[in-house]
């Protein structure tokens, strides 16, 4: 589907809707429109080899992923796992998702991760942190200003630049940033909080490792 606007704009296809009526198949009984497969695949590599440019180069960086496991209330987690009951809100809990953005809230705000963070900050003086929800971005605030660091900020809220200087800490959410931006100026980000999504994770993780990273 990413390929759509590129087919159309070479002609392969008149529109959007053409297209989703020669190669698209949807899944049944879905509350939203899921593509469930691509049909007639040969076609769409043929058009696709036709379009992409290869562009050569050696990369000079090698990419080190550090996993660092932390605690959280477990016995809060299993509570509301039982009892399906919201402790942030003091009230019931509707559906499927409402739990799980509870359970995930209550991973993510664990003192453990913080501490984790701050020692990972303390070790890279510059850094880029990734998070997904504003409670993670205001216990993110609290820990720069505890730790008297530069901090600025890129998200639904704020557009600021990538700080200047020998120690900051830049705060991107996912989805405001995590593309068309570039930093050569750190080689740390830390993902405070896990994407849902494969592509967004490895396009974060790609504004520091560029053709120009030293």
């Amino acid at each position: 589907m990413d390929y759509v606007p590129v087919f159309i704009a070479n002609g392969f296809y008149k529109n959007k809707t053409s297209f989703i009526r020669e190669h698209v198949i949807y899944k049944n009984f879905n509350k939203y429109p899921k593509i469930d497969r691509y049909v007639n695949t040969g076609k769409l590599l043929r058009y696709r080899k036709d379009i992409l440019v290869t562009m050569s180069f050696q990369r000079k960086t090698v990419p080190h992923s550090v996993y660092i496991s932390t605690k959280y209330d477990r016995t809060q987690y299993k509570y509301v796992m039982k009892n399906r009951w919201d402790p942030f809100k003091d009230e019931p809990i509707k559906d499927a998702s409402g739990l799980c953005y509870v359970l995930r809230k209550i991973v993510n705000s664990s003192d453990d991760r913080i501490k984790a963070c701050k020692s990972i900050i303390k070790e890279h003086p510059r850094t880029i942190i990734f998070y997904n929800f504003d409670y993670e971005l205001k216990l993110l605030r609290e820990l720069t200003s505890k730790l008297e660091i530069k901090c600025a900020e890129w998200n639904g809220h704020k557009h600021e630049s990538v700080p200047i200087g020998e120690s900051w800490v830049y705060l991107v959410q996912y989805t405001a940033g995590a593309e068309a931006w570039n930093c050569t100026t750190t080689n740390t980000i830390i993902f405070y909080s896990q994407s849902y999504s494969y592509k967004t994770t490895t396009q974060a993780a790609g504004r520091i490792d560029r053709m120009n990273t030293n």
